[in-house]
This record gives C-alpha cells, sequence and structure tokens, in this order.
C-alpha cells in the first residue's frame, strides 16, 4: 500500500503545508510498511527536493515543464503518478490547490475521498477510518473509506512536524497530459508578502476595537516581532480596514495556529468557528463579559492600545535578553 504525496510548489518553493502532508504520508507507510513518495512540479532545485527526505519521503517525483497551478493538467499528473508508483493512498494538502485536486482525481480514478482529515487513519484490513471536525469544528465524525485507492487531504497545522537527516531521491517525471481545456492567463495574488494565514504558526489579530485602520500598527508591531501573521474579523474587513484576504471565521479563512492572539474582537460564533482550532487563544479585550473569553487559553481584560505595546515592548525585552 505505497503513499504518494502531492507538494505545491510556488515559485520554485515548496510550500509548508506540504511539508506537514508528507510528514504525514510517512505516519500512514509506517503504518503498511510502504514509502512515501512525493510528487511536485516546476522549477525546484534538486537540494530542495532531496531535503524532503527530512520530512520522510523516499522518492520525489518532479515534473519541470508544468510551470502553472491547471487543476485540470495537475490532476492528469497526479493520476499518471499513482498508475507508476502503485499508489493505493494519496495525501494532498486541506489549501486551495489541494480543494481542487483531490476532488478532480477522486473522480476521475474513483477512489474514496475524506477531505480535510486531522487524524492518522485506523486501519483495519482494506479499510481507513479517519477523523475530520465538523459543525464548525464544535465536534468531530469518523469516515470509513473502503475503495481500493483512497484520497485523504490534510487539514494544515494539525500536526506538530519532526524532521531527521534523511534524503530524498530525485527523478524526473513527465508523462504525455493534456495541457487542460482551461488555460490560466493571468494570476494576481491577493495574500500581499508574508506568512499566509493558513500556514501561520502565530497570528495576531484585532477586531472593531481597534476603532480605525489608522491604529493598526500597534498589531502589525507585535506581528512583527513575533514573526507572526496579521489577520482581523469579518467586520473590519467589510468596513475597508483591512483587505478580505485578512479576514478569518467561517465565512472567511480557518486557521489553526499554535497561537491566536485576538485583540478588540468579541468573539461572535462565525468568528470562533474559523479559529476555534488554535492551540492557544489569548484574547484582549475591555469587555469581561466578551463572549470570546470563554474559549480563551488566556484572557487580559484591558484595553488593547495599552496592552498591545506591552506585550510587543515584553518580546523586544525577550529577545535581547535570549
Amino acid at each position: 500500500m505505497s503513499v504518494l504525496v502531492f507538494a505545491d510548489a510556488r515559485g520554485g518553493e515548496i510550500a509548508k503545508a506540504a511539508h506537514e502532508a508528507i510528514f504525514y504520508g510517512k505516519q500512514i507507510a509506517d503504518k503498511t510498511s510502504s514509502t512515501v513518495t512525493v510528487l511536485t512540479y516546476g522549477d525546484v532545485s534538486n537540494e530542495n527536493l532531496e531535503k524532503l527526505g527530512n520530512y520522510g519521503a523516499s522518492k520525489v517525483l518532479v515534473n519541470r515543464s508544468i510551470t502553472e497551478e491547471n487543476d485540470q493538467t495537475l490532476s492528469a499528473l497526479v493520476a499518471e503518478a499513482v498508475n507508476a508508483e502503485g499508489a493505493r493512498v494519496i495525501v494532498f494538502s486541506f489549501d486551495p490547490i489541494g480543494k481542487v485536486l483531490a476532488p478532480r482525481l477522486s473522480a476521475k480514478i474513483e477512489a474514496g475521498l475524506v477531505a480535510g482529515v486531522t487524524s492518522i487513519p485506523e486501519i483495519e484490513g482494506n479499510a481507513m477510518t479517519v477523523s475530520k471536525n465538523v459543525f464548525s469544528g464544535k465536534a468531530f465524525a469518523k469516515y470509513r473509506i473502503n475503495t481500493e485507492v483512497k484520497i485523504l487531504s490534510l487539514l494544515p497545522n494539525s500536526f506538530q512536524v519532526s524532521t531527521t537527516d534523511a534524503t530524498a531521491s530525485v527523478e524526473e517525471f513527465a508523462p504525455s497530459v493534456s495541457d487542460g481545456r482551461l488555460k490560466v492567463k493571468e494570476l494576481r495574488a491577493v495574500g500581499g508578502e508574508g506568512i499566509p494565514l493558513p500556514e501561520a504558526e502565530l497570528v495576531v489579530s484585532a477586531g472593531r476595537g481597534l476603532k480605525g485602520p489608522e491604529n493598526w500598527g500597534i498589531v502589525q508591531e507585535l506581528a512583527d516581532e513575533l514573526g507572526a501573521a496579521t489577520a482581523c474579523s469579518r467586520p473590519v474587513s467589510d468596513m475597508d480596514w483591512r483587505p478580505h484576504h485578512e479576514h478569518v471565521g467561517q465565512t472567511g479563512i480557518a486557521i489553526r495556529p499554535n497561537l491566536y492572539i485576538a485583540a478588540g474582537i468579541s468573539g461572535a460564533i462565525q468568528h470562533l468557528a474559523g479559529v476555534n482550532g488554535s492551540k492557544t487563544i489569548v484574547v484582549i479585550n475591555t469587555d469581561p463579559e466578551a463572549p470570546f473569553f470563554k474559549a480563551a487559553d488566556y484572557g487580559v481584560v484591558g484595553d488593547a492600545f495599552e496592552v498591545l505595546p506591552r506585550l510587543t515592548e515584553a518580546v523586544k525585552n525577550f529577545k535581547a535578553a535570549n
């Protein structure tokens, strides 16, 4: 039961979420006495590809002729790799490209798919059982897949990755695949620079308590010192204080960072639905009755304009002393 992991490569770099997917695939391979093969594309250096062995890959297949995220072409490429490797488990990241490719591949090769899994599969004979969050993260459900080939997409930041010094072999993989009927004429990045929110381990977020976009500097300063991404609540993005790609919540981006600091956000259920997978939640609010405090691991009843600069100063002092 070999394991194939699709690794997205943006701008010649393997996505961070792919490292977690490879590590996840390795856990499955260990349970099935198998190995992990990674499939990627584009202009990624051999040195970087060999390093995927650090996360558990034994072999890396790379198609350098494909340089853009065309889901028709890439799904055909993955299908070819499944056949070439005899893969029985295919792992994607539950990120934008994985959300498109996994269902396409599922239909193409008639394989069972569970999207957004959060657990290592329980294996019984030919069947696999995996868990995923449901009802906006308030519960989890178990799904059983009985098809011969199984597809899983992993919710980012679900596992703590550990690495080794192992390296992977690298092979060119260039089967004949069509260019696809849909053509990508132009790609415009809307996420700006910095850490993509779904991959961020640390996030500093704020809401209407900041009173206006001109006050966002104290949020950005803390994020810069922590090496964190910035986020916001929906009202803030709706009022154009911050761009929509920073909106986290049920109607925005769902995140699962190790640390989520929320300042001036009351904690509406729609916001909580998108951030309650965070490992540690710190809430700063002047209202001690704010519902967000019920979901917080740590709470500070105070004014964000006083607390955030003090936190930034404390981080600076800690870094200077260490």
